[in-house]
């Protein structure tokens, strides 16, 4: 019998995958399961028939190993061959498969062209029923679950020698985890079952309990006997708090319920665009609403007209980004009798819009600008000379603003009693030489934040004897020349009428020297006082302050005072029965224990708005 291989058909042979050899090694492939039982029918039916014809005397079989050996000396084999059983039985699935992977189907294809008689004789016995070969479908089907469970393996960190089982080694015999746990699934409500401490039988119910210790469940009467409460109600699960509710300031602030006004002006500012006229509701209503119309910066050239009235005499706009430059002549044109002006964020007035300004409000006499970069020095010349009764001139952020302006102000507005020329490029000594023209007459001075470099300290001492007599309000922040002689060559003997004042961000200033300017001074407690941002500040000067002006302050900023004392800060609580706002960002020593001491004493700052406390 030929067992050589058709000459079309060559050695080679693709990778085999770990599903191919498991179930070659487990004789686990339908056609080889189908083979190997009808070889051992026929080998069971050869012993019996060799036992019956011989003397009794056992005779060594046929080998498992080797079929076509035996097959050949003993009498023919009955076993047909697979076309032939094909043709007995009817049934052709194996020609969905061409060949054995091991080439076994080409060898016995080859057997039954070449053995016709063994194929008639297999006709006319029956052959042994035959295994039905799995589908498609059923294979991907055993596969798939082969890949999940040695993907399995190889994630509790297996090696290759894991991927199979042996059938030597013992099962797994120990217990899962849900049965000493007693975590699987609850009974059903209405189903019974026995108690694990009474052992009777009981109803479960949704209120029913798992036994401590476990496995089983109790009955109601067992579960109250050992303390549980069956009824009690989960906790509810703590609510985890987001970023931002963690970055949340708590503020000190009594918060009340809003007004019918409040509502009225938040109701007109939502729907601003919409509103055809704001009728007669006076001017702090109008100032209110401009305000809140700022905090979103809604108001524009078209809306703005809502706010404007022949009869105006004040109008404040806190945020004119959008204003055009046609805007603010329509602004003058509609609003002649204005006396009082103020328009923040006004970076869009220039020349040709603030000339009529000169023009066509005669009545003006204060005026409150921030940001005007557009205006030209000759503009600000001829504005001078058309408001001789100017009264306020408070400008914030000029740069085009020179010493020709300076002069023309003071030439034709002698009457000016606050001025403002902060942030200015051009700030120098000489612009102070001229601002001393204006006398005692002067009761707001702010020259603070030079844009250049620092007024020289004689300059400022020389411009306090001019005008410091009628002073009220002083703000020199930010001249990096002053130093403690200002306080005793300036202010103590030439100011003694301010109740706000403000140096900060003066880098020179010495604790000793504040601290002996405030118990020197002669002039009324202070009801503002911003001395923040200065290194140098402690305890002595916190201690002469409280002394000097602790029961009238209502505003206060140290922020910076790094290195005050604890019982300094205590004073702020003891003496500032006023205070309304606080600010002692970065002073070290302030805890706990002080703000308690401030808050919670008889005459702490009980009614403080805001503790600055950074």
């Amino acid at each position: 019998m030929s067992r050589r291989r058709p000459a079309n058909h060559n050695n080679v042979r693709g990778p085999t995958s770990a599903l191919t050899a498991f179930l070659r090694a487990w004789f686990h492939h339908p056609r080889r399961a189908a083979t190997r039982q009808q070889q051992q029918q026929q080998d069971d039916d050869q012993q019996q028939d060799d036992g019956q014809q011989g003397d009794g005397q056992p005779q060594a079989g046929p080998s498992n190993a080797q079929p076509e050996a035996s097959s050949s000396t003993s009498t023919p084999s009955r076993r047909p061959s697979r076309a032939a059983s094909r043709r007995v039985s009817g049934y052709g699935s194996d020609n969905l498969d061409d060949e054995d992977e091991d080439g076994d189907g080409d060898v016995e294809m080859k057997e039954a062209t070449d053995n016709e008689p063994e194929q008639q004789e297999a006709v006319e016995s029956p052959a042994p029923a035959k295994k039905r070969k799995l589908s498609k479908k059923a294979e991907a089907k055993l596969k798939a679950e082969e890949k999940k469970k040695m993907k399995g393996k190889k994630g509790k960190g297996g090696d290759d020698d894991d991927d199979y089982d042996d059938e030597d080694d013992d099962p797994y015999t120990s217990l899962s985890k849900a049965m000493w746990t007693n975590s699987g699934s609850k009974p059903a409500p209405g189903s019974f079952e026995n108690c694990a401490r009474c052992k009777k039988q009981f109803t479960v119910t949704k209120y029913t309990m798992t036994a401590n210790p476990p496995p089983g469940w109790l009955c109601h009467v067992c579960a109250k006997s050992s303390g549980q409460d069956p009824f009690k109600k989960p906790a509810a699960p703590k609510k985890r708090k987001t970023a931002a509710d963690k970055r949340e300031i708590t503020h000190f602030v009594e918060n009340r319920l809003p007004t019918l006004v409040t509502i009225c002006i938040r109701l007109v500012t939502k729907h601003i665009d919409d509103v055809e006229s704001l009728g007669d509701i006076g001017t702090l209503n109008l100032e209110a609403i401009a305000k809140a119309m700022s905090k979103n910066r809604s108001l524009t050239p078209d809306n703005a007209k809502l706010f404007y009235n022949a009869s105006n005499p004040r109008l404040t706009f806190y945020d004119a980004t959008n204003i055009t430059p046609a805007a603010f002549e329509t602004l003058v044109y509609l609003n002649p009798n204005l006396t009082s002006l103020r328009l923040d964020f006004c970076g869009q007035l220039d020349d040709t819009a603030f000339k009529v300004f000169c023009t066509s409000l005669p009545a003006l006499t204060h005026i409150e600008l921030l940001g005007p970069f557009l205006v030209r020095a000759p503009m600000w010349q001829e504005f001078a000379k058309s408001h001789p009764n100017l009264e306020a001139f408070l400008i914030t952020q000029s740069p085009r603003f020179d010493l020709e302006c300076i002069k023309a102000l003071v030439k034709h507005c002698p009457g000016l009693k606050e001025l403002r020329l902060k942030e200015f490029a051009k700030m120098s000594d000489v612009f102070l030489e001229e601002l001393a023209a204006l006398g005692e007459g002067l009761t707001y001075l702010d020259i603070s934040c030079p844009g250049g470099e620092s007024c020289s300290e004689a300059a400022i001492i020389q411009l306090l004897e001019s005008v410091g007599g009628s002073l009220k309000s002083l703000d020199v922040a930010k001249h990096d020349d002053i130093t403690d002689r200002l306080l005793k060559e300036g202010l103590i003997p030439h100011v003694h009428h301010l109740d706000t004042l403000n140096l900060s961000h003066l880098n020179e200033l010495t604790d000793e020297g504040v601290g002996e300017f405030f118990s020197t001074w002669e002039n009324p407690p202070l009801v503002h006082l911003d001395i923040s941002r200065n290194p140098d500040l402690g305890t002595k000067a916190l201690e002469a302050i409280m002394k000097h002006s602790g029961k009238t302050l209502e505003v206060l900023n140290i922020n910076g005072f790094k290195d005050v004392e604890e019982p300094a800060l205590r004073t702020i609580g003891r003496l500032g029965k006023e205070m309304r706002k606080l600010d002692v960002g970065f002073c070290r020593n302030v805890d706990d224990f002080v703000i308690k001491a401030w808050l919670e004493g008889e005459e702490a700052a009980a009614g403080a708005e805001g503790v600055g406390v950074q």
